[in-house]
C-alpha cells in the first residue's frame, strides 16, 4: 500500500491518492487510479508496481515519457520518498504505508483535497482541469456525483443557519457597503462553522464549504473562483449544477456547482442591480457587465427550461495590444502597420466575424491607433470597449422599464452623438436599423469610424450590411444602399475562430467601388491554411496577396511617404 501525492511543476498541491493494491496505473483514462490530463499524457502513461525490493515505475510506451529527478527513464526503482516523478506538467511523489490506519487517514485527505484546480506545465498549451472527470483521484466507493450532492446538501444547511443568525441579530444589510457586508457575513459564517464542525462529514473540507457559502451569500458563488483565473475566457452556467468554462479554446465542465436555482438568481441580481437593469418573468433576458467590463448575458425561466442561465465573456485584466496579437499569431506585422496607417489617416473600418471570434478584442486594439487629440464617442448595447484616449465619451443603450417605456436604442444614441461634435464614432456592434445611421455618419464627415458586424466572410459582410439597412424601415432601392456602402466602408477585416480555439485575422479586404451594380472588393492580406499539427491546432501563414490597396495609392498621391513593399506577394508571416 502506498500514497501518490500530485502537484504542479510550480509546487502547487493538487491531490493525493492511496493505492491499496500492489500496482496502479497513471494516465488520462478514467479507469486509471491516478488520472492526469494534458496533450502529452497518454491514456495509460505509466504503472507503479510493488516488487520484492520496493516500488517501481514503468513507462508504458508514452510519447512524452517519464522522468525521475529530471532524467528520462523507462523503468526505475526502488523509489524513495525524495524521488520526484515527472509526467508532462505534473510532479508526483510516493510514500509507503505500513498500517491500515494510515491508509484510512490518507483516504480522508484525498477526499478533502481541492479538485478542480487547474494544473499546467511549461510546455502545456491547453491547461486542463482536474474536475468532474477525475474519478481516479477519489478512493474506491466514492464518485464525484456523490461528493457533489453531499457538498450541496451541506451548503444549503449552512446557508440556512447563516440567514437565521442574521435574522436573530436584526441586521440591516441594505445600509452596508460590500466590504462591510462581506466582513460581517464572514464572521457570522465562522460562528456557524464552529457549531457544525463535528457534524460535517470528514469527506468534506470545512474551509472550502465556508468559502463557497460566503461567495454565494455576498458574491457570485462558484463563479468567483473561475473569474479569478486569468486563462479562462468564457463561463457558461446551464443550470445550478452544470457550469462549463472555456480555456485555451476548449470547453471543460467545472466540478463546483451552485447550491440551487435560487442561488443562481441571486448571482444574476447582484450583477444587474447596480446597472439599473432588471430581470423577472416579464423581462426574462438581460445583457449586463461586470465591474471589470466582462460581458454578461442571463436568461431565466420560462424562457430557459433547465433553470437560470448565465454566460460571461471574460475580458483580460491587461488589454491586448497589437504586439501581443502578433506574438499569438493572430495577425501579422504588415497587417498591423497597414491598419494603423488606414485608421490614422481616417479610413472607415468594419470588423466582421462570427460569435466569439474576437471582434471586440480587435476593435479595442484598432481603436488604440486613434490619435489622442481627437474626440471619440463609443456607442454600445452593454459597455465593453476599453479605450484610453483622453477625449472619450462612452454611451450605453438602455432597455425599457416595467411599463415598457424609457428604452434608448443604439440608433437613438448614434443620432444623438452626431450632435456631440465627434471626430470618430465607434459602434460596438451593428445588428439592425442603426446600420443606416452608422453608414450616413461615415459619409458625412466622421471618417475613421469603426464598428463590428456578425458575418462569415467579407462578401457576407456586404450582404449583411444591405439587409440591416433595409431593417431601418427606409424603403431604399438596393442600388442606393450599395452606393452608400461603397462610399462609407473602406476596409473589411475578417476575424475567424477555428475549431481548435485559435482566433486569427483571416482576411483584410478593401471595398474599391461599385461596377455594374455590384460592389468591387480586393483582398490585400489573407490567412492561408496548410493543415493541422499533432495537437489538432491550425497551421498556416498570413500572406500578402500582391495587390496594392487604393488607400496607399491615395496616400502616396497626397505626398505621404508610404512603404508598399509589405504588399509584395512574398511577404508572409508563418505560424
Amino acid at each position: 500500500m502506498f500514497e501518490v501525492a500530485i502537484s504542479t511543476k510550480q509546487g502547487t498541491k493538487v491531490n493525493s491518492v492511496v493505492c491499496t493494491s500492489r500496482s496502479c496505473l497513471i494516465g488520462k483514462d478514467p479507469d486509471c487510479l491516478v488520472v492526469l490530463y494534458g496533450w502529452k499524457v497518454a491514456k495509460k502513461h505509466a504503472e507503479l508496481a510493488m516488487r520484492d525490493d520496493g516500488l517501481y515505475i514503468t513507462d508504458l510506451g508514452s510519447s512524452s515519457g517519464v522522468q525521475i529527478n529530471g532524467e528520462k527513464v523507462s523503468d526505475y526503482g526502488p523509489l524513495n520518498e525524495t524521488d520526484v516523478i515527472g509526467i508532462h506538467g505534473y510532479r508526483l511523489t510516493v510514500r509507503m504505508h505500513t498500517d491500515s490506519r494510515a491508509v484510512m487517514a490518507a483516504s480522508h485527505d484525498s477526499l478533502t483535497a481541492q479538485t478542480g484546480l487547474v494544473v499546467s506545465g511549461s510546455d502545456m498549451d491547453n491547461e486542463m482541469s482536474l474536475g468532474s472527470e477525475s474519478r481516479g483521484l477519489l478512493p474506491l466507493g466514492y464518485s464525484d456525483n456523490t461528493q457533489m450532492r453531499l457538498a450541496q446538501e451541506w451548503r444549503e444547511k449552512i446557508h440556512k443557519l447563516l440567514l437565521e443568525q442574521m435574522d436573530l441579530r436584526r441586521l440591516n444589510t441594505f445600509e452596508m457597503t460590500d466590504i462591510e457586508l462581506r466582513r460581517l457575513t464572514s464572521e457570522l459564517l465562522g460562528e456557524v462553522m464552529v457549531t457544525l464542525h463535528k457534524q460535517i462529514p470528514v469527506s468534506l473540507n470545512c474551509d472550502e464549504l465556508a468559502e463557497q457559502v460566503l461567495n454565494e451569500s455576498v458574491g457570485l458563488g462558484p463563479l468567483e473562483g473561475l473569474l479569478a483565473q486569468d486563462d479562462i475566457s468564457e463561463i457558461m452556467v446551464n443550470c445550478a449544477d452544470e457550469i462549463f468554462f472555456e480555456k485555451a479554446g476548449r470547453l471543460y465542465k467545472s466540478d463546483i456547482t451552485f447550491t440551487n436555482d435560487q442561488a443562481v438568481m441571486f448571482a444574476i441580481e447582484r450583477i444587474v442591480a447596480p446597472l439599473g437593469r432588471r430581470i423577472d418573468e416579464s423581462s426574462p433576458m438581460v445583457d449586463a457587465r461586470l465591474k471589470d467590463g466582462s460581458r454578461v448575458n442571463a436568461v431565466i425561466p420560462p424562457l430557459s427550461l433547465k433553470g437560470p442561465c448565465i454566460t460571461i465573456r471574460k475580458f483580460s485584466k491587461e488589454p491586448l495590444t497589437a504586439e501581443r496579437l502578433i506574438d499569438y499569431g493572430s495577425i501579422s506585422r504588415p497587417m498591423v502597420e497597414f491598419l494603423r496607417a488606414a485608421i490614422l489617416h481616417r479610413y472607415n473600418v468594419v470588423i466582421s466575424g462570427g460569435t466569439g471570434s474576437g471582434k471586440t478584442t480587435l476593435l479595442n486594439v484598432l481603436s488604440s491607433f486613434i490619435p489622442d487629440d481627437e474626440r471619440i464617442i463609443t456607442v454600445e448595447d452593454a459597455a465593453e470597449l476599453q479605450l484610453f484616449q483622453p477625449n472619450l465619451i462612452s454611451l450605453e443603450a438602455r432597455p425599457p422599464n416595467q411599463e415598457g417605456k424609457g428604452a434608448v436604442t443604439i440608433r437613438d444614441l448614434i443620432r444623438n452623438c452626431l450632435r456631440m461634435r465627434p471626430d470618430r464614432i465607434v459602434v460596438g456592434e451593428c445588428r439592425g436599423g442603426e446600420t443606416l445611421d452608422m453608414l450616413q455618419a461615415m459619409n458625412t464627415g466622421h471618417d475613421g469610424s469603426l464598428t463590428t458586424i456578425h458575418a462569415n466572410s467579407p462578401r457576407d459582410c456586404i450582404s449583411r450590411l444591405e439587409v440591416m439597412v433595409m431593417m431601418s424601415g427606409m424603403e431604399l432601392p438596393v442600388q442606393a444602399i450599395r452606393e452608400q456602402i461603397s462610399s462609407a466602408v473602406h476596409l473589411i477585416v475578417q476575424q475567424t475562430r477555428f475549431s481548435c480555439g485559435a482566433r486569427k485575422v483571416t482576411s483584410v479586404t478593401e471595398v474599391s467601388g461599385i461596377e455594374n451594380g455590384r460592389l468591387q472588393m480586393g483582398e490585400i492580406f489573407r490567412f492561408e491554411q496548410s493543415g493541422r499539427d499533432a495537437d489538432g491546432r491550425i497551421q498556416g501563414r498570413l500572406i500578402a496577396t500582391g495587390q496594392v490597396p487604393e488607400i496607399y495609392e491615395n496616400l502616396r498621391e497626397r505626398g505621404i511617404n508610404v512603404d508598399i513593399s509589405m504588399f509584395e506577394a512574398g511577404a508572409t508571416h508563418a505560424h
